[in-house]
């Protein structure tokens, strides 16, 4: 039996399902002959860059000839379709990184003439695992391939596509599909399948596929499977390990309340159900974030896309918790659980072990006082005291020995300079331990020289190096 996301897969520009931008530069591109050598597909996964990686394919080789879109019905679409045509050939880089494989699949064959269509068509996908030898040496053929070679590079990481490559090819991203065209595709896709579905349930696949076409026919097929054709809300819940809105409001409620034994029981509940409690804090995350909506734009119907019901209990919830700063916080508390459970080995103990009550109360009330103004002044700082004036200290100098005097007056500087009056030893001195300076030797060198630049005593200035040199090896 064949997979639906490859029986539903778009044969013709206009079965593509979104990325309208992508097929629209691509339709002109065809019908004018402009198209280029290299292109560059980017986007996250099941958006259609294979696909329209081989649309391009067949609009290149489609027996209607240049200038024509292709329709699907020739030899050569079917051939690409199929995955059998000579001249289409599907690289994949992820197991074929090295430059020998660049080298013998592409650059020694890339010379050769079609087999049986106008153009060789290369499509290299997953192309950032590359390694940088080979992006090296595919380099030159992409810069300047024959004229019958067009290159199509897809890949979900562009960041790690060199520079180099991506100046040389034309760079289309692809967004992820809206959850309204993916609802219409999976309803149109119940109806030709015959499968009797609750559109709640499509709603919630469309939810965890996030924008990707594979992910969600590949969840409808498991739905359609398990429930003998009939897509269920219970049962996709069940297989997407959904928690219940109640559940969602009841925990909310709990944080709001600050009743964390309420909390804990939730959680308790959902592990002994066998639930997820990483999708559990998603969901959870989800929200409180549609909450934190309502509590800073107000109850406004375009702003969230829920029914007036929901509206109204995101009302209250949001008037329970009193603040946005409140929801702020829980929001982050929420995203720093979520990033520990993927690793982390108990997964219920990360999520009890998060500061649930005391971090918001201390916000809270931080909060509460800083709406005020007498809350504002109370929590500015005093001023601090200023510092103390330094005391302007001189210093009086003898030859070995220095004491620190009061301010004084201003004097003459023979006075001001006491010098010890005993006689001035010879220049080949050995300093004793009663002479040497209490200071360092460097202190006590730049002290010296500064002290004894008085005329009589100037010979000691240039015999102070060699005298503390003395004086340290003795």
């Amino acid at each position: 039996m064949e997979s639906l996301y490859r029986k539903y897969r778009p044969q013709t520009f206009d079965d593509v399902v979104g990325q309208q931008h992508v097929v629209a530069t691509l339709e002109h591109a065809v019908l004018e002959g402009r198209t280029s050598h290299a292109y560059l597909f980017c986007g996250p996964r099941g958006t259609g860059k294979t696909t329209m990686a081989r649309l391009l394919a067949k609009a290149l080789m489609c027996e209607q000839g240049p200038g024509h879109l292709p329709d699907g019905t020739c030899e050569q679409c079917r051939l690409i379709a199929a995955g059998e045509h000579p001249d289409v050939y599907e690289l994949d880089a992820a197991s074929r990184t090295g430059v020998d494989n660049v080298r013998e699949e592409i650059i020694n064959r890339v010379s050769y003439a079609p087999v049986s269509g106008t153009h060789k068509v290369y499509i290299i996908d997953e192309v950032h695992m590359l390694t940088t030898a080979a992006f090296n040496a595919l380099l030159k053929t992409l810069e300047e391939p024959p004229a019958h070679v067009v290159f199509v590079l897809c890949t979900t990481d562009p960041q790690k596509v060199p520079e180099t490559i991506l100046s040389r090819v034309q760079r289309f991203d692809f967004h992820a599909i809206s959850p309204a065209e993916l609802s219409a595709r999976l309803v149109y896709v119940c109806q030709q399948e015959g499968f009797s579905y609750d559109q709640a349930a499509l709603d919630l696949v469309v939810r965890h596929a996030r924008g990707g076409m594979r992910d969600a026919l590949s969840t409808l097929e498991q739905l359609s499977v398990f429930g003998d054709g009939t897509i269920s809300l219970g049962a996709a819940q069940d297989l997407l390990g959904e928690v219940a809105v109640s559940t969602l409001s009841s925990a909310a409620d709990a944080l709001a309340r600050r009743d964390v034994p309420a909390l804990f029981a939730e959680v308790g509940e959902l592990v002994d159900a066998g639930r997820d409690l990483l999708q559990f804090s998603r969901e959870l995350a989800a929200h409180l974030r549609d909450v934190y909506v309502v509590a800073a734009v107000g109850a406004r119907e375009n702003v969230l896309a829920v029914t007036p019901e929901e509206l109204t209990v995101l009302q209250n919830e949001a008037a329970a918790f009193g603040s946005v700063d409140r929801l702020s916080r829980a929001l982050g508390i929420l995203g720093d659980a979520s990033s520990e459970m993927r690793t982390a080995t108990n997964q219920r103990l990360v999520l009890r072990s998060r500061p649930w009550p005391s971090a918001w109360d201390a916000l809270s009330s931080r909060s509460a006082l800083s709406l005020s103004r007498e809350g504002r002044l109370r929590l500015r700082l005093p001023p601090k005291p200023p510092l103390p004036r330094r005391r302007n200290r001189r210093l009086s100098a003898g030859p070995f020995l220095w004491r620190r005097r009061s301010p004084s007056p201003p004097q003459r500087r023979s006075q001001r300079l006491h010098l010890d009056r005993r006689p001035c030893p010879s220049p080949k001195l050995r300093l004793s331990q009663s002479h040497r300076p209490s200071l360092p030797p460097a202190r006590a060198r730049s002290r010296i020289r500064a002290s004894f630049s008085v005329v009589g005593v100037r010979w000691l200035t240039i015999c102070s190096r060699p005298l503390l040199l003395e004086g340290r090896s003795s």
